[in-house]
């Protein structure tokens, strides 16, 4: 069982590298940067970035905002969203977003960074009335990512099983699958 757990966990693996080394390069070639918060993922997003050779190129760091007052300092989540609905919220996730391609946006490269974030419960048991699983990952697109026409930041909801590890490399997957996609639309 365990070489099966093994040769499962290294294809999941390989799939993530394929999908970041081609979101990777296709940033590099339209000239988008990313950066991410994490919370629920806790550095495993930036890690699936920086497992490529050449993501220095596209990728600029990860801030790994796991306490909720590290949301409102560091990225500028609104502290009463925090306060009333906790960090496990679709508005937390894409404020974070936001907040981190704000953060490394830098001088003279325009408005070119993807803003990435990671928020939820990976368990093993709810978190309240948050079930194990539950995740937001939060996208700040800037315009001509996926085709989008202007800056748009939104969140979407996943609901995944398995133990704390799968949800959270689960979550990761995800991201890289959802940035492929629409890499790809906009190619067509």
């Amino acid at each position: 069982m365990t070489e099966s757990m093994d040769q499962t966990a290294a294809a999941n693996q390989s799939q993530c590298d394929e999908l970041a080394a081609a979101v990777l390069a296709y940033c590099e070639t339209n000239r988008f940067k990313i950066a991410a918060a994490e919370s629920l993922t806790g550095g495993l997003l930036a890690d699936a970035f920086v497992r490529v050779p050449g993501a220095s190129k596209v990728f600029l760091g990860s801030a790994v905002t796991y306490d909720i007052r590290a949301k409102a300092s560091i990225l500028g989540v609104d502290a009463e969203l925090l306060r009333s609905e906790g960090a496990v919220h679709p508005e937390v996730a894409r404020q974070m977003a936001a907040g981190t391609a704000r953060l490394y946006r830098q001088q003279g490269d325009g408005d070119c960074v993807i803003g990435l974030s990671t928020t939820g419960v990976a368990g093993p048991g709810p978190d309240g009335n948050k079930p194990a699983g539950l995740a937001y990952v939060g996208c700040s697109l800037p315009e001509g990512f996926g085709g989008v026409r202007s800056r748009r930041t939104e969140a979407f909801e996943l609901r995944l099983q398995g133990d704390r590890e799968s949800v959270r490399r689960g979550v990761v997957h995800c991201i890289l699958q959802k940035l492929r996609e629409l890499s790809a639309d906009s190619q067509e």
